[in-house]
């Protein structure tokens, strides 16, 4: 932790200019980032027919700076993976293509785009699954209160875990394939691998469930699989061990989190991507003493947090060394140019909560206006 001297040293002005933490150089493995804002992973809805689209190119093409990180949206790894409308996949070869225009769109700009590999697990309906089947999970319990938008899932099988297992991989080798710099593997929100993780989900009686190891064990069994086919230079993995996102929650989350950083590291991947124990659902933030420090401490390489980070917020987590990098989520889909304007200390346009999950091509998506004179 730095003192109060460090921080303020960090933020001197220098040659007649404030420094903002923020907006210092930093080295992501092979990556050089020229910042330390990074676009969080944002479900925007507007894959038609689980194919990203177009004018996903003019989206992230807008919020890319040179050396600037973006980690793209949810995507599925199989036809068992989707729980959302008009989200994107990357497991047939149409998807695949469909991707490669976005990453030229953000390598043309100088940005680093890494995909997020996603399974939805229980959090999906008969509606988005092969034949009209139950969705898969570590359990047969449903998301209580939302069993009929989410029905009572189908527990996966022992026999069946290495099958997902190299859904993951086979996603991740298609993510390279489609030219994109690395993947995200999605181990928060609720979300199949965090079904997993948490034993307020996990009932299982088999090496999957029970003790903390076995319930993160198939969870790092994907992250080995994906480092064995991509490299460990190119994956990162994001935990949300204090929320309770879709109803899923941890006795102990802080030893959750903390098992979970040690045992990415020994497996030497590129970052982890936390989010807050503030944040207990999307929008629902509340008051805590727990903190990331723990966690930051026990994972060797590049640490991403997020979760309700201002411009203030954020350089204090860096200049506290809290954390290396802050991907902000709301505050870059309605400010494109978010960093500009930060480095800027210019107004912010407020995100229209409403456009959120619409499925317009350009409302709510592409029509947040930039600064004026902005490049």
């Amino acid at each position: 932790m730095m003192n109060k001297e460090t921080m303020e040293e960090k933020e001197k002005v220098v040659n007649g200019r404030e420094v903002i933490p923020l907006l210092t150089p930093f080295k992501m493995g092979k990556f050089n980032l020229s910042h330390r804002i990074v676009l969080a992973p944002l479900t925007r809805t507007r894959s038609y027919n689980f194919v990203a689209q177009p004018h996903a190119a003019l989206y992230y093409s807008q919020r890319t700076t040179k050396g600037g990180l973006l980690i793209g949206e949810a995507s599925g790894v199989s036809e068992t993976a989707q729980g959302y409308p008009n989200t994107p996949g990357i497991w047939t070869r149409e998807q695949v293509e469909a991707w490669k225009p976005i990453v030229r769109a953000v390598h043309q700009k100088g940005g680093i785009f890494f995909c997020q590999l996603w399974h939805a697990g229980r959090v999906s309906n008969y509606v988005y699954q092969p034949n009209g089947e139950p969705p898969i999970s570590s359990t047969n319990k449903a998301i209580e209160g939302s069993s009929t938008k989410y029905p009572p899932p189908r527990p996966l099988r022992t026999d069946e875990i290495p099958m997902i297992v190299n859904d993951f991989r086979m996603a991740a080798k298609n993510a390279i394939e489609a030219g994109i710099d690395g993947v995200e593997i999605h181990g928060a929100n609720g979300y199949l691998i965090e079904q997993f993780l948490k034993d307020h989900v996990n009932d299982r009686d088999d090496e999957y469930g029970g003790s903390l190891e076995n319930r993160c064990r198939f969870p790092l069994m994907v992250v080995k699989a994906i480092v064995d086919e991509i490299g460990s230079e190119k994956v990162g993995v994001r935990l949300s061990p204090f929320a309770n996102y879709c109803d899923c929650k941890d006795s102990d989350p802080q030893a959750l989190g903390i098992y979970m950083a040690q045992s990415l590291s020994k497996l030497d991947i590129l970052y982890c991507h936390v989010i807050e124990p503030r944040m207990i659902t999307m929008f629902e933030k509340c008051e805590t003493n727990m903190s990331l420090l723990p966690i930051r401490k026990a994972f060797g390489g590049t640490f991403i947090v997020a979760g309700g980070y201002n411009k203030s917020g954020g350089n204090k987590v860096v200049a506290d060394d809290g954390a290396d990098l802050v991907a902000y989520g709301r505050l870059f889909l309605a400010n494109p140019d978010l960093p500009r304007r930060f480095e800027m200390d210019a107004e912010l346009n407020k995100p229209d909560r409403r456009t959120f999950y619409t499925s317009d091509p350009v409302v709510g998506y592409t029509d947040y206006p930039f600064l004026e004179n902005n490049d």
